[in-house]
């Protein structure tokens, strides 16, 4: 496995005591939670079973074949004569049966995939969950619980944060993430996928570290033929995959979509009442669900703009994938087979790069802060522009404000060669440096900050930043503060 160390170690802890444990893991969709259970635990998964993906069923219909499918893994896993529940409460009775079939006084391990889809409208299902873990299995000691879905807000909602019978139920839970740069590009080299870091930041920028999306690279091709090969051509996999996504794990999933394209439209995003407006909905709980929802599954940050009040918390979206396919795959048909190929170096390309490699920054502040030395800092990250229409001159991409009295003030650059500071933009760093010096506190101090691909060319201008980050410092060595982001 990649870059899921620390979750195989966990869950190899947790299975090795003698306790009952509810474990709940939680992520995105294709992310890659079934597969740290199957790669870590393998043959000794006393049950698993995963629920049905929704459908167009009324919810009783949905109901009796979630029962139905249950039944079924309880008879294929070796449940002698089972009788068919007729609601959950039965179901999980006859899981109890089967568990004490099997119990030879050894840990059993029961792992309930996708648990968010099994939970249909007027089922029961929360409360007959909560009988069998807290009226049988959390008595028993050698019983683990591994409970498992892409709807976060679901995990954090019902079991998680449950104020009911589950109240502080769960005894470990992990949030997969999807992978980061460094990751990325060991999975590659597992895969023997031969990228640069370029194009190893800009596959992210693509497909977002998502473990699933990244295992269809074809190592055979450049990544310009995989965008071609996995979007634009006739049998493209990933063509479809926005609308299966949000499908898969929102309630209201025309909602969920419909806020993610009124995000797209602005890089540094809106606030829940400019939402309201421009979306034309009542100010009710229904939006408040859907920005809690993409919140936790990691499609959206809500954070606060420098120099604005709490109360002005925006929402932006960041998720790689969305916003690649909203820019060139959403509204287009009729690709040519080489959609990509042939645009890979125009000037809208460029320009969606530059946005990208910004959302890109957002995603890795932890790596960030540790190219710069300051992971034990308390940081506070956001954007900064004085303008509304975020018009160059003023526009600051990324603000890291810390608690040992600096400020960085990041400039984020995708280029395929090293930056170079001319005069022109050498005036426009001091002039932001100015403006935000009238804006904070005097006991703080700004250190500008070039976040880039290769590194920063060495003139008469290169002053301008005291920090570079880049994503391989090999071709900046003569700088002494040069730091690699992967």
């Amino acid at each position: 496995m990649i870059g899921r160390e620390k979750e195989f170690k966990e869950l190899t802890r947790l299975y090795n005591r003698n306790r009952a444990d509810l474990v709940a893991i939680y992520g995105r969709r294709r992310v890659g939670k079934t597969f740290l259970v199957d790669e870590t635990f393998g043959t000794r998964i006393t049950f698993r079973h995963a629920g049905l993906s929704p459908t167009d069923q009324q919810p009783e219909g949905m109901l009796c074949a979630q029962l139905e499918h249950f039944y079924r893994s309880l008879k294929e896993q070796g449940m002698k004569n089972p009788e068919k529940p007729s609601s959950w409460m039965d179901a999980f009775y006859q899981l109890e049966c089967f568990l004490k079939q099997k119990d030879s006084g050894k840990r059993q391990l029961v792992f309930l995939d996708e648990i968010p889809w099994m939970d249909t409208p007027r089922s029961g299902f929360v409360q007959a969950f909560e009988g069998f873990w807290n009226n049988w299995a959390c008595h028993r000691k050698n019983i683990m619980v591994i409970v498992c879905g892409s709807a976060n807000s679901w995990i954090l909602d019902h079991l998680i944060n449950n104020h009911g019978g589950l109240y502080n139920r769960v005894t470990y839970e992990i949030k997969l993430s999807p992978l980061s740069l460094r990751e990325c590009e060991q999975l590659f080299k597992e895969n023997g996928v031969r990228f640069s870091r370029y194009d190893v930041a800009q596959s992210y920028m693509i497909f977002g570290g998502i473990p699933y999306y990244l295992g269809y690279i074809d190592d055979e091709l450049s990544l310009a033929q995989n965008v071609d090969r996995l979007f634009f051509d006739g049998s493209a996999r990933l063509a479809n995959e926005f609308v299966r996504l949000f499908d898969s794990i929102f309630d209201d999933s025309e909602m969920a979509r419909n806020t993610i394209r009124l995000l797209y439209t602005r890089n540094a995003g809106f606030t829940r009442k400019e939402i309201i407006e421009k979306l034309h909905l009542s100010n009710g709980s229904r939006i408040s669900k859907v920005l809690h929802a993409l919140t936790a599954g990691d499609f959206v940050i809500r954070y606060v703009p420098f120099g604005m009040s709490k109360r002005e918390a925006h929402y932006k979206l960041t998720d790689p994938f969305c916003l690649f396919w909203l820019h060139f795959v959403e509204g287009n048909s009729g690709f040519a087979e080489d959609y990509w190929q042939q645009r890979v170096t125009s000037q809208p390309v460029a320009v969606w790069r530059g946005y990208a490699f910004e959302n890109l920054c957002f995603n890795h502040i932890p790596q960030i802060k540790r190219a710069l030395g300051i992971s034990g800092v308390i940081t506070t990250a956001s954007a900064w522009s004085k303008r509304t229409d975020d018009q160059e001159g003023t526009q600051i991409d990324l603000l890291l404000s810390r608690n040992d009295n600096v400020v960085n003030m990041c400039e984020l650059k995708y280029y395929g060669s090293d930056f170079t500071v001319d005069l022109n933009y050498y005036k426009n760093i001091l002039h932001r440096q100015e403006l935000l010096l009238k804006e904070i506190s005097p006991k703080y101090a700004v250190y500008s900050t070039l976040i880039t691909t290769y590194g920063l060319k060495h003139n008469e201008y290169a002053g301008a930043f005291l920090k570079v980050i880049t994503l391989d410092c090999k071709t900046a060595e003569y700088l002494s503060q040069s730091r690699k982001l992967i």
